[in-house]
Parts: structure tokens; C-alpha cells; sequence
């Protein structure tokens, strides 16, 4: 959704309950996505479930995002966290985060690894799972989380698909 559409459906949900003791010259509210510059896709994926308070589906659909970019991204056709573990493997990576010229490049590279894959399994799997009932918080560090990684992996070297 584009910030225009989103400032618009801002400004009529917030006409719908104006309070007579207001100027419409009153800053409207920024939305918590908008704070926070989520990554544009993954706004697109949240805001709707966000909005309607399904903080767990908000996050659920970020991370399935992460997972349909990575996977897209390296040809591989492992799923979750076995992808991020092939994808991004320090030994012989599809996916190449950096220039892998140093051992700080290998280390770099190693821990985004485990992150990419911890996240699907402590993060995305629970929520298409159980039934979560996130808070706004939790939620929005998820989305935050999820922009970083869609960022990392956008900003990657290299990759080899298989």
C-alpha cells in the first residue's frame, strides 16, 4: 500500500471519530510502521493483519515473506530453516552476504546464518502453528526484525542458484 493510500485511509478513519475539540490542522498520527521505516514489502504483507490487531498473522506474513525472498534468491528448495542453513552457509554459500575475504567476513556471514534460520523456526513457525496471540510490542520488534533480514539480503554480494 503506498504512503498516499495509507495517509488516506488514515485521515478517514481518524474523520470518522473526530473529536469537535480538534483543528483539522492537528498532526494526524504516524502509523508504527512508518516510526519505524519498515522495509516496504514487508509493510505491504503487515499493515492490513497489523491494523486489525493480528500482531501473530502480521508477523506470520512478514517472515513467510523473508522465506519466499530467500528462497527465490538462491533456487533453493529447502524450506525454513533448512534454508537459511544452505543459503547462507559459511563453507559454500548460495547466498554470499559479503565479500568473504577475512575471517570477519566468514564470521559475519556464519552468524547471519543462524539468524536467518533462527528466526524461521523461534519466530515464523510458532505463529503458523499454534495459535499466537502476540502484543503490539513483540509484534512490531518481528516486523522490524523482518525488514532487517529483507535489507541484508537485498544488500547481498553474490549468490549461486543451484
Amino acid at each position: 500500500m503506498s504512503n498516499a493510500l495509507r495517509l488516506f485511509e488514515r485521515i478517514v478513519r481518524n474523520s470518522s471519530k473526530a473529536d469537535a475539540s480538534k483543528s483539522y490542522a492537528d498532526p494526524l498520527p504516524v502509523h508504527p510502521f512508518d516510526e519505524r521505516n519498515l522495509h516496504p514489502e514487508v509493510a505491504a504483507v503487515a499493515v492490513r493483519l497489523f491494523d486489525d490487531g493480528h500482531y501473530s498473522e502480521a508477523t506470520f506474513a512478514a517472515f513467510k515473506l523473508l522465506e519466499k525472498s530467500v528462497k527465490k534468491a538462491s533456487g533453493c528448495a529447502d524450506l525454513g530453516f533448512n534454508l537459511m542453513m544452505t543459503a547462507f552457509n559459511e563453507g559454500k554459500p548460495v547466498i554470499k552476504l559479503n565479500s568473504f575475504t577475512s575471517d570477519s567476513d566468514k564470521d559475519e556471514q556464519k552468524g547471519y546464518r543462524h539468524i536467518f534460520a533462527g528466526a524461521m523456526s523461534g519466530i515464523r513457525n510458532p505463529r503458523g502453528h499454534d495459535n499466537r496471540q502476540d502484543p503490539i510490542d513483540l509484534c512490531l520488534d518481528h516486523l522490524v526484525l523482518s525488514s532487517l533480514l529483507l535489507r541484508i539480503l537485498e544488500g547481498r554480494i553474490e549468490w549461486s542458484p543451484k
